[in-house]
């Protein structure tokens, strides 16, 4: 057998653990178990919650939580609808980034357009304001970069509308940072009439068209995030929105280097390096990954997410995650989490 692969501990910058309020569709318990048998060492989690964290009172809260809980290392972002400036200094001691919706997703946690240049302002701060701003909005939201010169991370770019503009705003010197999503890399529209209701999400799959630009321009994505969005079966087929991704990502794209589409160094650099550099976060050398180099197939039955299923449930991928290390322990090995809950940290 091949050598076995070792990659630094990933990064994932984008997470929805559900926890607190919605804990029958993922907790911080096996939401962190499915990151570290993902290969992620660290996540960090958004805002819109049951009841959505924009207050410090329920930032705090949630911490809370999670420290009994988590097995890998986590973040918080905060949110805002523009009516909780004040909250803002107090936040960000406690929080990674702002998170903004500009387009509806799961929660209706919708914020006005014209609230963007104040929460701005307020936020003014090294760390990133992320946005969920799809074709219709992306370039206002982008306006408003340009007058502030606050950092922007733009989350899960889905196509060619979205990502023109950022390569602009990008050329243009601006602060902006965009993720890609495994599902907008790997599915397209057609794949919705095989998945029924379980290839819905936020945003929507796009045309192959779309999908081959995102290709073809991967140097300007920065990062690939999961955007690991669970529901149970049952809320699926009522029609929510988001799929699961923790578990997926990085067999998905070790067999894209396989095929030639990526560069070991270049997912290395999107899942670990990029990742921690737009939030500010070190790297270390005794915390790392180590994958047994062999072929299988996705299985809903192997996957720790409490959800218990993937869009892509029996496609062949490359890499099986063997050991994740944390500070020179191992916390994950042959498909066992090694850890007591509330061993992993609070970033």
């Amino acid at each position: 057998m091949a050598d076995i692969i070792k990659l630094p501990g990933l990064v994932d910058i984008h997470v929805h653990l559900r926890d607190p309020g919605q804990t029958q569709k993922e907790d911080f318990y096996s939401g962190t178990m499915a990151a570290l048998a993902g290969g992620y060492t660290t996540v960090f989690d958004m805002p819109n919650n049951a009841e959505p964290i924009t207050t410090v009172v329920k930032l705090k809260e949630k911490i809370k939580i999670a420290k009994t809980k988590v097995v890998s290392d986590i973040g918080f972002h905060f949110g805002s609808l523009g009516d909780n400036l004040s909250e803002f200094e107090q936040a960000k001691k406690l929080a990674s980034g702002l998170k903004l919706y500009l387009n509806v997703t799961t929660g209706n946690y919708l914020l006005d357009p014209s609230y963007l240049l104040k929460i701005f302002k307020a936020w003014n701060s090294k760390k990133p304001i992320l946005l969920h701003a799809e074709a219709d909005v992306i370039k206002t939201a982008l306006k408003i970069t340009q007058q502030t010169k606050q950092p922007t991370h733009v989350c899960h770019v889905s196509c060619r509308d979205e990502l023109m503009p950022i390569i602009e705003a990008k050329k243009a010197g601006l602060p902006v940072t965009c993720g890609v999503t495994p599902h907008h890399l790997f599915l397209s529209n057609k794949d919705e009439l095989r998945l029924g209701n379980y290839g819905l999400m936020k945003p929507a799959l796009k045309p192959k068209s779309d999908q081959d630009f995102l290709w073809n321009n991967m140097g300007y994505i920065d990062v690939i995030e999961s955007d690991h969005a669970p529901h149970t079966r049952t809320e699926k087929k009522e029609g929510a929105f988001g799929v699961p991704g923790l578990e997926t990502t990085l067999p998905l794209m070790l067999q894209a280097e396989r095929e030639g589409k990526i560069t070991r160094q270049d997912l290395i650099i999107k899942c670990s390096t990029n990742p921690r550099s737009i939030i500010g976060l070190s790297e270390d050398p005794t915390t790392y990954v180590e994958i047994t180099p062999e072929e299988y197939k996705i299985s809903n039955a192997q996957l720790k997410s409490k959800c218990g299923w993937s869009p892509f449930d029996s496609q062949s991928v490359f890499g099986r995650i063997k050991r994740v290390v944390m500070r020179g322990k191992t916390v994950f090995e042959n498909g066992e989490t090694q850890v007591k809950q509330g061993s992993g940290r609070i970033i």
